[in-house]
């Protein structure tokens, strides 16, 4: 009698529990618990990610999903800036790269993240022919294209690269394409059909051009190249223009872009297999005007920027067993008291929010948080604002603050009430804390000088090491002898410095991508999140820090700042804050999770 086994060669295991990992995929097995035979399915699907730095569009785009540049483009409101600024991707989120000798948009990409390509475009209203290469840091000039032009498609690697269509000027449409050898650019075979915007990826000698423009609204024709000449092959299922596409001629992928009739920005996502194209899982954002990396058709990708006014959406394409849930903030309980200017600690599940201002006055009001809902406890001794803490809901520490003078009052929280300790050596507010209820650590604020920086020891303050820049309206994290401080006003314009102390003294470190004060934050030195803030105006975003540099990370559902905040980077919170003039508002961070994509089998 014929079974599994002898189909497969495989026998059908049992298990009285669900398998959880990658190798499941395409094994039938039985769940003695559930009484029903599984399996593992894979599937594509895009995923938000991390947005950028700043938003923007018309860029080039180079390197694969968990290393890539975004390069180039047009960004802020109308009629919007040229820009020659790198954004870097490392599978998790954004920070800033090398600037182009030449801002410019509309030009053409490839390569790698350590090995990247930049050619033509427009500068200041002209198209140009310079070309620049990137070593992952910076750029450099390398040999001018043979003719100047802008919109084209790209495929190849820096040294081995390939430019073809776009215009030479407004309403010449060029079926030229050019090769490029690491040092100069030569003239090769011509498209057979003349077209800009068009979706390219490959390499040189095997490569790809979809859609595009003419005719209008988009063209569907697909040509490939053989490294000489180009030949006319299946056509994509929907016409369109100037998307996202990336991978190799036989495993490549075009998505978003504009097209249809009306004609409109799309979310479709096609891929070829080297013959014909079909139509896979839809962006999750449609736009038009941006771009992506990655090397293949399964691999995850990007897609990021687009209008309006250059978007910053990320997201990646994953083909996987696993269900991908991207990080996230999302709505928690609200505080019984609106306030800003507040302290807080703890965890998502156990947060302790206390004093602040509520629009009229200061307040004392002290709330806990058990991962749903807040509740009121006994106030602090005395009512205070711009007041920081740092410890846990049931031991906790609330130190400075203004009412409206500076104080140098300290107090501790033992999960039901305050009481009064040792005072601060000098009294500050808008100033940063961090570490636990028998060890933390105050520095920074409105006093002067504001380098000094005090250690606690569960009874009493003494003199630690000096901040290397003075500054107020900071966000802090960590421990005493790991702690971090960032942000803040030094004073004057926000700043983006960001400092390491071990204990003993402060060293400087990456700055933030984005300079911004009255920013919370939490974590620990080599994982801390910097949440809202004002770099201009309140901000919803937020940055995570390694222990080196600063990436974006997944933004607030709500700009604020003057908040407070707890956690960790893979489950976080953030509380009360402005506008408003204040609000309760509580959101809660939840970190990227993976769970195995079972499907039951049945008989029907």
């Amino acid at each position: 009698m014929t079974n599994y086994k002898t189909i497969k060669g495989k026998r059908i295991k049992f298990f009285t529990s669900d398998l959880d990992n990658e190798q499941a995929e395409g094994q039938i097995f039985y769940q003695s618990t559930a009484k029903e035979f599984k399996t593992a399915v894979a599937s594509s699907a895009w995923a938000s990610a991390s947005p950028l730095i700043s938003g923007r569009n018309q860029t080039a785009a180079a390197g694969t999903q968990t290393a890539s540049i975004l390069f180039g483009g047009k960004f802020g409101p109308p009629p919007n800036a040229d820009t020659g600024t790198t954004q870097e991707y490392n599978g998790s989120g954004w920070s800033s790269g090398g600037t182009m000798s030449i801002a410019r948009y509309e030009l053409g990409g490839t390569g790698t993240q350590t090995a990247g390509l930049g050619f033509g475009g427009i500068y200041d209203g002209n198209n140009v022919d310079s070309t620049e290469e990137y070593d992952g840091s910076s750029w450099t000039n390398g040999g001018a294209l043979t003719q100047a032009s802008y919109e084209q498609g790209s495929a190849g690697i820096q040294t081995a690269a390939l430019a073809f269509g776009g215009q030479r000027q407004p309403g010449i449409i060029e079926d030229n394409t050019q090769k490029y050898d690491g040092s100069s650019w030569t003239n090769t075979g011509d498209l057979n059909s003349a077209r800009r915007f068009s979706f390219g990826f490959g390499t040189q000698t095997a490569a790809v051009a979809a859609g595009g423009t003419p005719p209008s609204p988009a063209s569907s024709a697909t040509e490939e190249f053989n490294g000489s000449t180009w030949t006319t092959v299946n056509s994509m299922n929907t016409g369109r223009r100037v998307g996202g596409s990336s991978g190799i001629l036989t495993a490549g992928l075009a998505y978003g872009g504009a097209g249809g009739s009306p004609d409109v920005a799309q979310n479709k996502t096609e891929q070829y297999n080297g013959t014909t194209w079909s139509v896979e899982s839809t962006l999750g954002t449609a736009r038009y005007n941006h771009s992506g990396a990655g090397t293949n058709d399964t691999t995850a990708l990007f897609a990021a920027g687009g209008p309006p006014s250059g978007l910053s959406i990320t997201e990646e394409y994953t083909v996987t067993a696993n269900t991908i849930t991207a990080a996230a903030w999302s709505s928690g309980g609200n505080l019984n008291t609106a306030r800003n200017t507040l302290g807080g600690c703890g965890t998502q599940t156990a947060a302790l929010a206390f004093g602040g201002h509520n629009a009229s006055t200061w307040t004392g009001v002290t709330e806990e948080y058990n991962g749903s809902s807040w509740s009121e406890q006994n106030d602090l001794n005395e009512a205070r604002y711009d007041i920081r803490g740092c410890g846990t809901q049931t031991a906790a520490l609330a130190f400075g603050g203004q009412d409206p003078n500076p104080r140098a009052l300290t107090e501790e929280y033992d999960g039901s009430s305050w009481t009064e300790s040792g005072d601060l050596s000098t009294a500050r507010s808008r100033h940063a804390g961090f570490g636990i209820q028998t060890a933390a650590v105050a520095t920074g604020g409105t006093i002067s000088p504001n380098v000094v920086t005090e250690h606690y020891d569960g009874s009493s303050w003494t003199s630690g090491g000096n901040l290397g820049t003075g500054r107020y309206d900071m966000g802090a994290a960590g421990i005493l002898t790991a702690g971090l401080l960032f942000g803040g006003s030094p004073p004057g314009s926000p700043t983006g410095k960001t400092e390491e102390y071990n204990g003993t003294s402060w060293t400087e470190s990456g700055d933030m991508n984005t300079a911004r004060h009255y920013v919370a934050g939490f974590g620990i030195q080599t994982a801390a999140f910097a949440m809202g803030g004002n770099d201009g105006s309140h901000t919803a975003s937020v940055e995570e820090y390694d222990g080196t540099s600063w990436i974006t990370a997944p933004s607030l559902a709500t700009a604020r700042h003057r908040f407070a905040g707890g956690g960790t980077t893979s489950s976080g919170i953030g509380f009360g804050g402005s506008p408003g003039p204040v609000t309760n508002a509580t959101e809660e961070f939840t970190g990227e999770t993976t769970s195995l994509n079972l499907k039951t089998i049945t008989d029907s």
